[in-house]
């Protein structure tokens, strides 16, 4: 039988009296070596292990550039290898903190697909443009600082290269990123590998087409037992939260480490984490098995003998989940005095609590909606001189509501800790069509209300609702200029950065003519600002003995005046929040109306929006001293609660009360 020599036929391998033929031409040597690679398969590596070998950090999207090392996270070993092909899971739910390596564990898996299981891929941020976003921060540098997949993924360089902003090609496969508020780009390729990024931040539903995550899931279900989706989000609100949901339908894995007194195996609770009084530096967790206080320097080595371990049985076994929070995050990057640090600090603000318990404890938050008993807070009213400030008001915001044939404001005033005081109600009959009923709106911003203190102040700023007739509300706003009056539009759910976001630009009409971008328009997630005021309400009172013995009103406190009447009280607790759920039997929280009326709830959202705009919720301690001096009521050793009422009684020093009220000054 012919036998071919090397030269004409490479595929059969080199004999003893070949040797020297072989050698005898320049580069025989690398065609051996790429010959015997071509024999060999690819190694059979999981996620973390091809991370480990060949991810490398760049300075652009880590803080710790360099090689990646599982050994620094390595609660995140597991649920990396859960991804790779060999492994069982279809489903990986990872309900965690802010900031403890899942971002870059999903990128070694987009990263692993490319180099080790190609395959078509989604990838999918709450947004098109946080797509974008990653892309070019995320994306990019994992294939730029990474030779494997540099050879893999062809560089941008012509539009049919098959690599852009939202597109990568690559041998056997795609990635394919793009925004859950994208119905295209949910349904645009089958895939088998989907990647579902802080998906309690996905809209409710993408281009009315339905659950982003459900439309996601579905390019899947073509590759049936060889699908893997990994779903991660930082979770929100209690009955709204996706991730929360799919965490509890999963095993419920915890990451246990083990106690370096008394060997105990425990997860860590925010409960066990003890320190001194005002001092954080002092933390220290407590062991559940012998209550001995473990130091951080313990942590490193408690991390590298943890496991997962399942505390609860999976509706679907295929589907694994993880919890985790900042509590376990390696020495050098969030501390545990930091976490005692941000605790302390979060103390007094609802929604600084909720984002403590979102974003460090990774757990979510409960809102809670129950309405008052309108008949309780009648029975809570208090007395002061009608149409004066208390001593502890110490700037005054209204909220506008405009009808059909009346125009309501509520005007309150705020002090420390957000804590609030009904000051006036006004009724200004007839309605948008009305110019008289604008001119007294006009002139009760003009009007001034005295201070206990003996000063007047006048409203900083006025938030007026434009969901009726909002082309009159503009005009007049624009009339009065918007360093005082902020129009505003109330809009559903708690999924939002920011309770207040803008000002926008919006078109306005002026003597008949239409003015592009001629107002400014605010944002208002009316959700969060109803849940704090029933929040405020619910809070424990001191009575008249503990106030006698120096007692306050807690931060949020609401003091309704005795002149209120039935009717409005009713109003301001006419609604409820309650879990409803969707055609698709997805739960979410909705506002729904106990009575038909409800202006003194909306009108109380909409002066709380305008403080916030005021940036009450922002100041420094010196701004509230600076206010408190103004008035002459911060505390005083012989009034340490600053509460002691003097009618009449004119501030201390440079008397600047009608600076105070200036309109469009100061705030």
């Amino acid at each position: 039988m012919y036998a071919p020599t090397s030269t004409n036929s490479p595929r059969s391998g080199p004999t003893s009296g070949d040797d020297d033929a072989l050698t005898d031409f320049d580069g025989a040597g690398e065609i051996l070596r790429a010959w015997g690679n071509g024999l060999r398969p690819d190694p059979d590596l999981t996620v973390s292990e091809w991370a480990d070998r060949h991810r490398m950090l760049s300075g652009r999207a880590s803080a710790e550039a360099g090689r990646y090392r599982t050994a620094r996270t390595p609660y995140m070993r597991e649920i990396m290898d859960r991804l790779s092909p060999g492994d069982p899971a279809q489903r990986v739910v990872f309900m965690k903190a802010a900031q403890v390596g899942a971002t870059e564990a999903g990128n070694n898996w987009i990263g692993f697909a490319i180099h080790q299981a190609p395959g078509p891929m989604l990838a999918v941020q709450p947004t098109v443009e946080l797509a974008k976003r990653n892309s070019r921060q995320r994306i990019d540098p994992l294939i730029d600082e990474s030779p494997e997949l540099r050879e893999r993924v062809k560089p941008a360089r012509s539009r049919d290269a098959g690599n852009t902003m939202l597109s990568k090609e690559f041998a056997g496969g795609i990635l394919i990123m793009t925004g859950a508020n994208s119905a295209v780009g949910l349904r645009s390729t089958p895939a088998r590998y989907i990647f579902l990024d802080e998906v309690d931040a996905y809209p409710a539903s993408a281009d009315e087409e339905g659950d982003p995550v459900t439309l996601a899931e579905a390019r899947s279900l073509t590759f049936a037992h060889r699908r893997k989706v990994l779903l991660v989000s930082t979770p929100t609100i209690r009955g709204l939260s996706r991730i929360e949901r799919e965490f509890e339908a999963s095993d419920q894995r915890r990451y246990f480490v083990p106690c370096p007194h008394c060997g105990a195996m425990q997860w860590l609770k925010f409960d066990r984490l003890r320190w001194q009084k005002g001092r954080p530096e002092t933390a220290e967790y407590h062991c559940e098995g012998c209550d001995a206080a473990i130091a951080e320097h313990h942590k490193t080595a408690m991390l590298e003998g943890g496991e997962w371990r399942a505390t609860a049985t999976a509706a679907d076994p295929t589907t694994v989940g993880y919890h985790l929070s900042a509590l376990y995050s390696p020495i050098g990057w969030l501390s545990w005095e930091r976490i005692v640090r941000a605790w302390d600090a979060a103390q007094g603000s609802d929604e600084a609590i909720k984002a403590f318990r979102n974003t460090i404890l990774g757990e979510t938050w409960v809102e809670t909606g129950e309405a008052p008993d309108w008949q309780r807070l009648y029975d809570r009213r208090e007395r002061w001189t009608s149409g004066t400030v208390p001593a502890g008001g110490l700037f005054l915001t209204a909220g506008a509501d405009v009808q059909k044939d009346r125009i309501e404001v509520d005007v309150w005033a705020w002090g420390r800790g957000l804590e609030s005081w009904l000051v006036d109600h006004v009724v200004i009959e007839g309605g948008p069509d009305r110019h008289d009923a604008w001119s007294e709106l006009t002139a009760l911003l003009d009007k001034s209300w005295p201070h206990e203190r003996g000063a007047h102040l006048r409203i900083v700023r006025l938030a007026i609702d434009t969901g009726y007739e909002a082309p009159a509300v503009y005009s007049w706003s624009r009339a009065q200029g918007f360093a005082q009056v902020s129009p505003v539009k109330g809009v559903e759910g708690f999924n939002r950065s920011s309770p207040v976001s803008g000002p926008t630009f919006v078109d306005a009409t002026e003597g008949g003519k239409r003015l592009r971008r001629g107002a400014r328009l605010w944002t208002v997630a009316v959700s969060t600002f109803k849940a704090e005021t029933y929040r405020f309400l619910r809070l424990a009172r001191p009575t008249e003995e503990e106030m006698a013995d120096g007692a306050v009103f807690p931060p949020g406190s609401v003091h309704l005046p005795y002149w209120v009447e039935n009717e409005w009280l009713k109003q301001f607790v006419a609604e409820q929040l309650v879990t409803v759920r969707t055609k698709r039997g997805f739960a979410r929280l909705e506002w729904q109306k106990l009575r038909e009326r409800n202006e003194a709830l909306d009108c109380r959202v909409y002066a709380r929006a305008a403080a916030w705009i005021a940036g009450a919720d922002r100041w420094s301690e010196e701004k509230w001293r600076d206010l408190e001096d103004q008035l002459g009521a911060a505390p005083t050793d012989s009034d340490p609660a600053g509460q002691i009422n003097r009618p009449g009684q004119a501030p201390q020093g440079k008397r600047r009360s009608d600076w105070l009220g200036r309109r469009g000054g100061w705030f």
